[in-house]
This record gives structure tokens, sequence and C-alpha cells, in this order.
């Protein structure tokens, strides 16, 4: 995680007055309503801290999830092309026996169609799952950083 320059004097700002309350606390000395503010403000830039490195490993993860479906995408790419070729040499071999073979050709793009609408939902669905996952995973682990702590 980057932290910025407003991170840094927010950090700054508070650590000298956080020390001192914690040396009051160590003292047995009460606590004012301003030192449990102050306490609390860390507390909360902690937990925004922490978000944020979840919402960078989530953010990896997608990123990862992306480039998983570029090279899903290149292999079905070459899939399509070696299909193609097999398509032009079967369309070739047909009409050198049979002469025009259209409608068995059409019969064969509605079956190429179909895989391909096949295809794209089952790396829908698979992407779905993945996000979902992610999510899953992510809310669980924030529940239990939240019951943890």
């Amino acid at each position: 995680m980057t932290k910025t320059h407003v991170d840094d004097m927010l950090i700054e700002m508070i650590t000298p007055k956080v020390k001192q309350i914690e040396e009051k606390f160590g003292n047995g000395e009460g606590l004012t309503q301003d030192d449990i503010n102050t306490l609390l403000l860390k507390s909360q830039y902690n937990h925004i801290n922490h978000l944020d490195i979840k919402l960078d490993e989530v953010t990896a993860d997608v990123a990862s999830l992306k480039g998983e479906f570029t090279g899903l995408k290149g292999e079905f790419r070459v899939l399509r092309e070696e299909f193609q070729s097999f398509k032009m040499e079967l369309i070739a071999e047909n009409e050198k026996r049979f002469g025009s073979m259209e409608r068995k050709i059409g019969s064969m793009d509605a079956k190429f169609e179909s895989l391909k609408t096949d295809i794209q939902t089952t790396i829908n669905n698979t992407m779905k799952w993945y996000i979902g996952g992610t999510g899953v995973i992510l809310v669980a682990l924030k529940s239990l950083d939240i019951f943890v702590k």
C-alpha cells in the first residue's frame, strides 16, 4: 500500500497525543472524552488502512482474473482458427465429393454458434463465481477482523 503525504501527516499529528494517553492510562489516571475520541480516531485510521490493504488484494485478484481471461480468449481464438481451418477442409472435401453442401455447412455454423454461446456462458458464469467467491472471502475476512478485535 502506498501512503500519501496526508496519511503521514495524520499519523504524525495523532501519535504524540496517543503516547500521552497511553502514559496517562498506564499511570492509572482516567481518560477524558477527548482522549477517547483520539484513540477512536487512531483505531478508525488503522481500520481504514486495513481495508485499503484488503482492497489492494482484491484489486490484484481481479487483475489476475483479467489476465487469466485474456489468456483464455487467446486460446479460444486459436481454437476458432483451427475450427475454421477444419471447416474449410471439410467444405473442400464435400465440394469434391457431393457438390454444394450449403445446408450441412449451415448446420455446422449453427452448432459452432451454439458452442460459442455455451463457451461464453461458461466464461461468464466462471467470472461470476470468481468475483462472488472473492466477495465472500472479503466479507468473511472482514467479519473475522471485526470479531477478532
